[in-house]
């Protein structure tokens, strides 16, 4: 990361770390009932909620496993703030099985932004941070969500049924696991 607090660069996009001072645009982008759909049923996060529960969670992940984390992405050409992504292990997982994910306003759908961040994330998680897996995964129903995994090199891999603590239309067709192994992505 450079002295600019850059992380990754991509043709488009410019990510950078979360910091806590960040709370408003995650507070924003999650205002956005089509953004939570398929996460929350459209239920807004709260201001509170994102200072006390999400952001120092995400602010966790670098500090566990360098190299990984949440990023903010902004459009490299005006600085708008599209949205975040995360190159994260779970908690429970070897670090070199990273998540990934990403969450962007609704402004920046159908414009492969999704794609391109996550494709540049996957690369430098192969090629930087020693990742022998890359794995993603959403709702069954969210074809957007399973369209950009797809574009960016990762392969269905299982239909699942997780005990989540609130069903939301559309769980009943279960969650999609997508992935990529470092020897596919070779190819």
């Amino acid at each position: 990361m450079d002295e600019a607090g850059t992380y990754l660069e991509t043709e488009r996009l410019t990510l950078r770390r979360i910091t806590e001072s960040d709370a408003p645009l995650l507070v924003e982008l999650d205002s956005d009932p089509e953004v939570m759909r398929y996460l929350t049923g459209g239920v807004p996060t709260s201001l509170d909620r994102v200072k006390t529960h999400f952001l120092p969670r995400m602010l966790e992940h670098p500090k566990r496993n360098p190299g990984y984390g949440f990023f903010i992405a902004h459009e490299k050409a005006t600085g708008e703030f599209l949205g975040w992504f995360h190159l994260r292990p779970d908690l429970d997982a070897p670090a070199d099985v990273p998540e990934l994910g990403y969450r962007l306003r609704r402004a920046a759908w159908g414009k492969g932004y999704a794609t391109e961040g996550s494709r540049a994330l996957i690369e430098k998680a192969f090629t930087e941070l020693g990742a022998k897996r890359v794995f993603a995964g959403t709702m069954a129903v969210n074809q957007g969500s399973r369209r950009v995994m797809e574009k960016a090199g990762l392969r269905y891999v299982r239909t699942f049924f997780g005990d989540w603590p609130e069903q939301i239309e559309g769980s009943e067709h279960g969650d999609v696991e997508y992935a990529l192994d470092r020897s596919e992505w070779r190819k």
